[in-house]
């Protein structure tokens, strides 16, 4: 085994991995979410050591695209067997476009839901899914968002973060008021330079990375060099030592 050194993507270098995806290679948003939301099922599985019949999960989902991945995810839960509650930022109508979509593929499903309204507290459970903002926050929380993290970190469970924790910022890792504590966070694509600033790390937890289906075409024309990573398996964990990320490959892949 051999363990590689990953380049770290700047917020702009995300914006523009996404950029290219959909208008060049024709991967539509709607299959990154996808990718993305079914790969943080599969971790939330195996955070809960794969027994996940009955196990209750709170999935609090922003109307972004960090939110739709997390609708995403508490679908795959849902059928899997869990017993998912849905917290929203937003009533359904202040959603649009594909997390609207994916937010009205749970509500066929009677999947239950609510919104955060004022006074609202989260159920027990074994664990808490964040995909409230991803990287798109420009500073402190505010409104509903800030009432999930607060929620969110007043529960006993612990919290998996999508992309990043909410209220970190991806590009220099500035921690914000409030934000997520979390015990691990599954990053998309390439590891984020805010996280793995020292600011950062304990809001992160253990980080992992998620495949959401990147050409290598695509890292070419960015400049970046990256190996096929997911060969072996589509979730990688990923080590920080001194502000970079390295994962663990077999030899010749």
């Amino acid at each position: 085994m051999t363990r590689i050194t990953l380049p770290a993507l700047t917020t702009d270098q995300m914006i523009e991995v996404d950029r290219l995806m959909i208008e060049e290679y024709h991967i539509q948003l709607i299959q990154m979410m996808e990718n993305a939301g079914r790969n943080l099922a599969l971790l939330a599985k195996r955070m809960l050591d794969g027994d996940i019949v009955d196990r209750p999960i709170v999935v609090l989902a922003g109307r972004g695209g960090n939110g739709g991945g997390g609708l995403v995810a508490a679908r795959h839960l849902l059928n899997w067997g869990a017993w998912v509650q849905v917290v929203t930022t937003h009533p359904a109508d202040g959603y649009q476009g594909v997390p609207l979509h994916q937010l009205s593929i749970l509500q066929a499903m009677d999947a239950p839901m609510a919104w955060a309204e004022e006074g609202w507290e989260l159920p027990p459970c074994d664990l808490v899914i964040d995909a409230v903002i991803g990287y798109s926050l420009r500073g402190d929380p505010r409104g509903a968002a800030r009432n999930l993290i607060q929620l969110a970190n007043s529960s006993l469970a612990p919290i998996l973060s999508l992309d990043a924790p909410s209220g970190v910022d991806t590009a220099g890792g500035r921690v914000f008021t409030p934000h997520i504590r979390a015990a691990a966070t599954l990053t998309l694509a390439l590891p984020k330079v805010g996280l793995l600033a020292p600011a950062a790390r304990p809001a992160v937890g253990d980080l992992y990375l998620a495949d959401i289906s990147v050409p290598p075409e695509l890292y070419e024309r960015l400049g970046l060099d990256v190996p096929p990573l997911f060969a072996r398996d589509v979730i990688l964990p990923v080590d920080v030592v001194d502000g970079a990320a390295t994962v663990e490959m077999a030899d010749g892949e």
